[in-house]
């Protein structure tokens, strides 16, 4: 990373991993486990969830396109109600993407720089300083969104990693741990594709097909690669 660029976009100098994949392919595992790591995780469902607040831009828009029908009484976006509304309406669904990606991304890049901030004030307040030949690793941050690579937002990372699997798995998953019936787990699993253009955008792609303990000796894998690469922005 360049100096200049660091000075254009503090929030450029961190370490940031896209963590993507379909439904039940295994993301909030895998998430939860970076996390405990002492990774910054952001769940692009959440920042979704704040952007359709009463009041909330993501809220505008799905009122903007879909009517007061996709809203609370509260002037919230109703999920279930939009969910069902965009998972049979394919443009509809297409539209809302457009609208609220970039929303997202606005959010993701103003947490990027808080947590950068954040870092640089914490060797300030230290008692001794770090050595200069031994510069800070940047703060490490991992996005958690399904349509990471679909969105466009993989340019802006240093690591794209999705988690892959055979549909059939994933669908007995979401089924039996997602609270989904078998008619919804498979229009979701539809609408979200065959994942070949979100393989295409990753830069790492984990096998979740197997036992838990394949998964977790995977992502330990991934953890020292990421450790090794942070330190080497820095650099």
């Amino acid at each position: 990373m360049s100096a200049a660029r660091a000075a254009a976009d503090p929030a450029a100098a961190a370490f940031r991993v896209g963590l993507t994949g379909g439904l039940a392919s295994g993301k909030s595992t895998v998430a939860g486990w970076l996390r405990d790591d002492g990774f910054q995780v952001i769940d692009a469902d959440r920042l979704v969830a704040e952007l359709y607040r009463p009041g909330g831009a993501g809220t505008a828009a799905a009122r903007r396109l879909f009517g007061d029908g996709v809203l609370t009484a509260e002037g919230g976006v109703d999920h279930a109600a939009l969910a069902a509304r965009v998972f049979s309406d394919s443009a509809g669904r297409r539209d809302l993407e457009q609208a609220i990606h970039p929303l997202v991304r606005r959010r993701f890049e103003e947490l990027a720089a808080a947590a950068v901030a954040a870092a640089e004030q914490r060797p300030a307040q230290a008692e001794q300083q770090p050595p200069a030949t031994a510069p800070a690793t940047p703060p490490i941050l991992v996005l958690e969104a399904t349509l990471l690579v679909e969105a466009g937002y993989g340019p802006a990372f240093d690591l794209v990693v999705t988690l892959e699997g055979d549909p059939e798995v994933r669908l007995r998953r979401a089924v039996e741990r997602g609270g989904l019936d078998e008619a919804a787990a498979r229009a979701r699993l539809a609408a979200q594709g065959d994942g070949a253009r979100r393989r295409q955008g990753a830069d790492r792609v984990i096998d979740n097909d197997g036992a838990l303990g394949d998964l977790r000796r995977q992502v330990d894998a991934l953890i020292a690669e990421i450790r090794r690469a942070a330190s080497s922005k820095s650099r």
